[in-house]
């Protein structure tokens, strides 16, 4: 399934040498595992015309893409899972997450500065217990 919003953030929002975070999520135990660098900015993803493709979109024209990709560089993994319970113990510091809010299971969301910086935070890592 695809994302109107994700694609958005990815198409307008994501830049060159951004750093953020990568998110595990459909499996055990979701959360945030680590720091990716965006290395190339939006470009109409590919899989999106290929029909033997996990994410076909037959409706998808390459003249006009309809979605689009980053390309990101793995930089570090943390020492644990940030997970949502976990996030959700610093919510006062952190405010409201997009990730939080009820029924919202956003594989993209923005974060202000003070909000990647407390997450980064070794002294205020939240836990995955």
């Amino acid at each position: 399934m695809r994302n109107h919003l994700a694609r958005n953030m990815m198409r307008d929002e994501m830049k060159k040498g951004e750093l953020v975070f990568l998110h595990h999520s459909s499996c055990a135990e979701p959360g945030i595992v680590g720091i990716m660098q965006v290395v190339k900015e939006a470009d109409p993803d590919h899989t999106a015309l290929d029909s033997t493709a996990k994410y076909f979109a037959p409706k998808s024209d390459p003249d006009h893409p309809r979605w689009f990709m980053v390309d990101v560089q793995f930089k570090r993994q943390f020492h644990r899972i940030i997970s949502p319970r976990g996030l959700k113990q610093h919510a006062l510091q952190l405010g409201e997450l997009v990730l939080q809010r009820r029924g919202n299971r956003l594989s993209i969301m923005p974060l202000t500065a003070a909000q990647r910086s407390y997450i980064l935070t070794p002294e205020s890592e939240p836990t995955s217990k």
